[in-house]
């Protein structure tokens, strides 16, 4: 089965973020390529963004690379270093391991939509740069539940 039925693969909507971090992501909608394709070393999805929409709070990883590729519209790549306009064919990664707080925003009134790829190591962890919250993958559920293995930064749960 290598050609993947886009009309069959799951699409997520929102985020599993615990209240109040959830609201910037909620207009968010991804496309399971990897799942579809029963893919297990890495992840693919096809991430779209509805007017006012964030990707994700602002995070890095610990042991996981990140590969976006700009499919449509127009994003803000916002990282440690300030902000930066994503279009069409422009792309960004990110190295495991490197504390550079990273997301996409979209600030038009128009969908934007982007490819991400993402190594799917089970001990990948990871630090949200401006709120106090991590994640830890090993303790996430295998069904998304309420904690969805975020923990404040000193561990104790939400």
């Amino acid at each position: 089965m290598p050609k993947i039925d886009l009309s069959k693969a799951r699409r997520v909507t929102g985020s599993r973020y615990p209240k109040p971090f959830d609201e910037p992501c909620m207009a968010r909608e991804n496309l399971r390529l990897g799942d579809a394709a029963d893919l297990t070393q890495f992840g693919v999805n096809i991430t779209t963004l509805r007017a006012g929409a964030w990707s994700s709070q602002r995070h890095w990883h610990g042991k996981e690379d990140e590969f976006v590729y700009v499919i449509s519209g127009e994003l803000i790549l916002v990282e440690d270093e300030g902000e930066t306009i994503l279009k069409p064919g422009d792309c960004a990664a990110w190295k495991a391991g490197v504390p550079n707080g990273h997301h996409l925003i979209n600030r038009t009134a128009k969908d934007a939509s982007f490819l991400v790829v993402g190594s799917r190591d089970p001990e990948d962890w990871g630090v949200y740069s401006d709120i106090d919250m991590q994640f830890h993958r090993e303790r996430a559920p295998k069904s998304p539940g309420p904690n969805g293995g975020f923990t404040r930064k000193d561990g104790t749960p939400y």
